[in-house]
């Protein structure tokens, strides 16, 4: 297979766009909460936006969005949230919040995607010497893609699977689903939700 600029040009853009992307760790405890609201002593701090690259096109793509959110209980009793502290849009209607594993299933990266660098695996590099007079003297070839394709295949499954396992260990670490909070106690998670759209998010006591 002979590469021509516009072949190796081609390679180049798919290459960039391709590659396994890192995950940004979110740490909800560190942000800065722009939206909130208040009900019966219960206050909700929340913020969309927070996945970027392959992530943030799974968002888009599915059709669902994570929320990093931050549950204050000024109440005298303690609550449990999805029992007693539950979340609706602002017509109301309940919001139906993922497990977290069902978020993080749909939204990881898929390792498996990047077995596609082996087709590069037969690509040769043709070089051309010519003498001082211009004239073609011998042409050789070198096989790049026995290293280039298992090689980029390799690094980007590797990267792809370190990624979706910090993913995945912070969206345990910040699962709230069903977790009871304390009277005067602050408790920060991370949140599913199926929506097209950064619908506001009401609390709602009960």
């Amino acid at each position: 297979m002979k590469l021509s600029k516009i072949t190796l040009l081609l390679i180049g853009t798919v290459l960039l766009n391709s590659c396994a992307s890192p995950y940004k760790m979110i740490n909800p405890k560190s942000l800065n909460y722009l939206s909130s609201n208040k009900s019966d002593d219960v206050l909700l701090e929340y913020k969309y936006d927070l996945l970027d690259k392959k992530y943030a096109k799974k968002e888009d793509k599915k059709d669902v969005k994570l929320v990093a959110i931050k549950v204050t209980n000024n109440t005298d009793r303690d609550l449990i949230f999805g029992k007693d502290i539950k979340l609706t849009y602002e017509n109301g209607s309940e919001i139906y919040i993922m497990d977290n594993q069902s978020t993080f299933k749909m939204l990881k990266q898929s390792p498996a995607t990047h077995l596609f660098y082996l087709l590069l695996t037969p690509v040769n590099l043709y070089t051309t010497k010519t003498n001082g007079y211009g004239m073609q003297e011998q042409t050789s070839s070198t096989p790049i893609g026995l290293i280039l394709g298992p090689g980029l295949a390799a690094g980007n499954m590797i990267a792809a699977g370190s990624a979706n396992k910090k993913f995945n260990n912070e969206m345990l670490e910040y699962n709230i689903n069903g977790k009871s909070i304390s009277k005067g106690e602050t408790v920060y998670g991370l949140i599913g939700v199926k929506s097209e759209s950064f619908n506001s998010i009401k609390v709602k006591v009960e």
